[in-house]
């Protein structure tokens, strides 16, 4: 007896002149768990946004329990068990936590539904996510984006009326700090073992390895590879994905490191910044010129909320940029062109001289040029800048805010975990272009959600409830100094 529970079934799919996905199959049985891997742009989120029902498929059929579903929606995707977290997330944020549960599951009306509701997903985040200290009846809008992904995911696992049979998780961990997906993880280790199918879309591939059963390569809009995850490797995924080798990728990033250990003592010729922690165990945040200073801990224990301070409080002493964590908040001009979100930070610089200048006028040219260079530099993925952001897969977006502050001429650049939902390969350029710029004298302020980036950090500072509890130089860094100063817990 067949064990399939869900099979995609020769998917195509195109906009415009854009093929995102030629020809996709893939047979998902029930208790499996397929991570998706592939560059940004590959197709991934497509794909699951056909298997979810969002994206009708130019052709090609999708079959459950072996029966083909032509008429295929989110609804109907819906009833049979499917149900998806999107790398977007989807939430109102004018309304309550419990108030969205209801949205994802229309079921729940009737005398006495808020009072389920609220029942309900806070059940369900205690069992995943322990002591999250999020409010049911509290406005998502409200939360920090680690929160609103927590609880968007805990609406996904909720059951109202509806069995869950397969889940996918569209870059599930990309908010999360790693003590928090690591408890995503193996929560979703246990339910596999009940019989649930996940798909898992990540970058990181220790979660991968660690989570999948089976894993699938994804590249430009074709699954070029499917294997069980035990008889792959890393260096075999990355080179299934079409980077540059394994051995290429691996160079690149240990020469970041090593370029970060050389600058350290070179460049800092004084202090750029000294924040005052009033009763913190560390009492000051001292940022040096021309380095590049991480902040950590668990999310939502204050490092955004230093970000945003230092760039109100200095901008107008510092030229300052700001990468934001969260994209579709507080990043992206949803209205405008790639190329018009990225050159924002550049514009007085790009305006032409003379009266024009004074009158504001940009040169487009100029501006065009400057669009060029950056597309290439971070490998955009698109064919023209003038296409809107929207267009871009979520990592896509991401390298757009990340040129939009290198290409500027500030000296303080703010990173609020700025490589969330970017590829491996991608992310290994970027930490090299972060060296470069620090090695210029470039001052870098980088909250990162992933430990293993603190090694391109020459200090990290660790966060607990708004107060800095360490602060490690590079030399001395170790995880579970990191994860003892993230609780508060540090001998």
């Amino acid at each position: 007896m067949s064990n399939v529970l869900c099979s995609l079934s020769n998917i195509a799919k195109s906009f415009g002149p854009v093929r995102a996905l030629q020809t996709v199959s893939l047979a998902i049985d029930a208790g499996q768990c397929w991570g998706l891997v592939g560059h940004n742009g590959a197709g991934k989120s497509t794909l699951m946004n056909v298997l979810a029902g969002v994206f009708a498929p130019d052709q090609g059929q999708i079959l459950i329990d072996g029966v083909a579903l032509p008429a295929y929606t989110p609804q109907l995707a819906y009833r049979h068990g499917v149900r998806c977290v999107f790398q977007e997330l989807s939430l109102c944020l004018n309304l309550s936590v419990a108030e969205n549960l209801c949205v994802f599951h229309p079921a729940l009306r009737g005398w006495g539904w808020r009072k389920r509701a609220r029942a309900l997903i806070a059940a369900q985040l205690d069992e995943i996510f322990g002591e999250h200290g999020i409010d049911a009846d509290r406005s998502v809008g409200e939360l920090t984006l680690t929160q609103r992904q927590m609880v968007e995911i805990a609406c996904a696992f909720t059951v109202v009326d509806q069995p869950l049979r397969l889940l996918i998780l569209d870059e599930p961990t990309s908010s999360l700090d790693a003590v928090t997906a690591r408890k995503l993880t193996g929560f979703i280790q246990r339910r596999l073992q009940a019989g649930l199918s996940v798909v898992f879309i990540s970058h990181m591939l220790g979660e991968i390895f660690d989570c999948c059963t089976d894993i699938a390569v994804m590249r430009d809009g074709q699954l070029v590879l499917q294997q069980v995850a035990a008889k792959l490797d890393r260096a075999a995924l990355v080179q299934a994905m079409g980077h540059a080798d394994q051995d290429k990728i691996e160079s690149a990033a240990s020469s970041a490191t090593r370029q970060a250990c050389g600058t350290s003592a070179a460049i800092a010729a004084g202090l750029l910044l000294d924040v005052a922690m009033p009763g913190s165990p560390v009492p000051h945040l001292r940022i040096p010129r021309g380095q590049v200073i991480g902040l950590s801990g668990l999310a939502g224990q204050g490092q955004t909320e230093m970000l945003v301070k230092l760039f109100t409080e200095h901008r107008a002493a510092i030229r300052t940029a700001f990468v934001a964590g969260d994209r579709v908040k507080d990043g992206n001009f949803p209205l405008w062109s790639i190329a018009d979100n990225l050159s924002l930070r550049s514009l007085p610089a790009l305006t032409k001289a003379g009266i024009r200048r004074w009158l504001g006028v940009i040169d487009r040219d100029r501006e065009a040029a400057l669009a060029k260079d950056w597309h290439q530099r971070v490998d955009i993925r698109t064919q023209d800048m003038h296409n809107n952001i929207l267009s871009l897969s979520g990592g896509n977006q991401q390298k757009v805010l990340f040129a939009r502050a290198l290409s500027s001429d500030a000296e303080l650049i703010l990173m609020d975990d700025p490589m969330r939902g970017v590829d491996f390969a991608t992310k290994v350029d970027m930490y090299r272009l972060i060296r470069a710029e620090a090695a210029q004298g470039r001052t870098f302020i980088w909250y990162t959600t992933e430990n293993d980036e603190l090694a391109y950090c020459d200090k990290t500072y660790v966060f607990y409830q708004q107060q800095i509890t360490l602060d490690i130089a590079r030399d001395d860094l170790s995880e579970e100094r990191v994860i003892a100063a993230s609780f508060g817990a540090l001998a």
